[in-house]
């Protein structure tokens, strides 16, 4: 269930039935629910901050929810519900770090900030040498670049990387092939791309070699 159909919730919502999941997205603006139609699995006009709305619409028997409301007053009333409601897993988007912190103290499961989350990511990208940037916790990383050529043509398992950086290469695309998983036996070349695992600030002292 999406309770929510602005940009993010509309995207998640389409993309989730793009890959086969049943869906039903929620919003209070007839339009926006009609001009989604034939779009999302199922769509429903409703204020999702009445309760009785929600359990009319059998919220309860969902197991998984994405709050997806911009307004602070509506997101953290709707979370609440959801909450009480017992429903298993519930996600919801934050637009500041205080509605961050009220919803998780509201009982919501997982909260995004995808505002604050692709600034952080576009900026480790804007400054340095990275073709992608994937904060997978909160002081660890996954990053796509290239190898730094004092790398390169050593066998990963004789190159100390790890030991000097504290970093893993975990993949490897040779140019014109698919990903495949490191060994210790990898060899890498000028043209490849890798997917290296570390701690955010080994990571980017790694990245600067590159």
């Amino acid at each position: 269930m999406v309770i929510g159909l602005g940009r993010f919730g509309s995207s998640l919502a389409l993309e989730l039935t793009r890959r086969g999941t049943e869906v039903l997205a929620i919003d209070h603006r007839p339009k926006i629910v009609q001009a989604l139609a034939g779009h999302i699995t199922h769509l429903a006009t409703a204020d999702a901050t009445d309760l009785d709305a929600l359990q009319q619409l059998g919220v309860p028997d969902f197991y998984r929810a994405v709050v997806a409301i911009g307004d602070l007053e509506a997101s953290i009333l709707s979370a609440s519900l959801l909450v009480e409601l017992e429903i298993d897993d519930i996600w919801a988007k934050a637009v500041s770090q205080q509605h961050r912190r009220i919803l998780s103290r509201v009982g919501v499961h997982h909260v995004v900030l995808p505002e604050f989350d692709m600034g952080e990511r576009v900026a480790h990208l804007v400054s340095g040498r990275l073709l992608d940037y994937m904060e997978v916790d909160e002081n660890f990383a996954l990053i796509k670049t290239h190898p730094p050529k004092e790398y390169v043509g050593t066998p990963l398992g004789e190159s100390g990387l790890r030991r000097k950086y504290g970093v893993t290469v975990v993949a490897v695309k040779k140019e014109g092939e698919a990903f495949t998983y490191a060994t210790a036996e990898t060899e890498l070349s000028y043209g490849d791309i890798i997917l290296v695992s570390g701690r955010t600030d080994q990571i980017e002292r790694f990245s600067e070699l590159s």
